[in-house]
């Protein structure tokens, strides 16, 4: 069987922003105005895709509830206000449209809460490269008191716990919405919850979007932890953002048809 080695020209770089995710109560429905409370001085920004769900906040997995009337599990809306000072967020059904119509607050009983969240992983187009870096550690388990031989005895290792960092180049542009000046300005963003990567190694389409299934990645919530600019006036303006997984990666190294 031929083998064709990868050459990595198929990779990209998607990207969830940092600060987009929040979890609120029905307290914090208001159907008169068709607003939602989440927490203040998070990131959302006006066009950005969002789901909404019912999360139990002690797993972390699908809670039980009802959504506000007017939103729907699942259903694409796009944020048309959001503030950052008193948290009060409002989505459309189109980018650009109306405020969606809540109509009551919902159901969710604790430990149930509603959540927001930016819908889906977004290209970053203005990549220039990306390193991930998979790590063990090391432990001595050697055993002390060991017989005296010839030689000098060696220590005896097995292997700990898994840690991952990152690094992304990315080029800065003269468009403000462009996510890759997003992921930098990200880097000083306090709350990171939202903040996710999906690393293509082999970026594969069909029919104009990403098959999952044929592609080859590595997923992940992350944390940005710096940026570094590098100013030249006859190159493109890039910047090296580093992060690293809050928790265990996803590896999805196979495909299937």
């Amino acid at each position: 069987m031929a083998t064709t080695v990868l050459s990595g020209t198929s990779g990209a770089l998607y990207y969830k922003p940092a600060g987009t995710t929040a979890t609120f109560g029905e307290a914090a429905v208001d159907p008169t105005d068709d607003e939602i409370t989440v927490s203040s001085f998070l990131n959302f920004k006006v066009g950005d895709p969002v789901k909404f769900s019912v999360v139990n906040v002690n797993t972390g997995g699908a809670g039980t509830g009802t959504l506000p009337s007017g939103l729907t599990a699942g259903t694409t809306y796009y944020v048309i206000g959001y503030n950052a000072s008193t948290g009060v967020l409002q989505v459309s059904a189109t980018a650009g449209g109306v405020a969606v119509a809540i109509t009551d607050d919902g159901t969710a009983v604790a430990p149930n809460q509603f959540q927001v969240a930016y819908a889906d992983y977004a290209v970053v187009g203005q990549c220039r490269d990306w390193t991930f870096e998979i790590t063990r550690a090391e432990i001595d388990v050697t055993t002390i008191g060991q017989t005296p031989g010839q030689y000098v005895p060696f220590r005896s290792y097995i292997s700990g716990f898994g840690d991952g960092t990152g690094t992304a180049t990315v080029y800065m542009t003269n468009e403000d919405a462009a996510l890759s000046n997003r992921l930098i300005e990200d880097v000083l963003q306090r709350q990171q919850n939202g903040a996710a990567f999906k690393l293509y190694v082999d970026r594969v389409t069909s029919g104009g979007t990403v098959s999952d299934t044929a592609s080859r990645s590595i997923s992940f919530d992350a944390i940005l932890t710096s940026a570094s600019l590098t100013v030249n006036p006859d190159d493109a303006q890039s910047v090296t953002v580093n992060f690293r997984p809050t928790g265990t990666p996803t590896f999805d190294f196979s495909t299937s048809a």
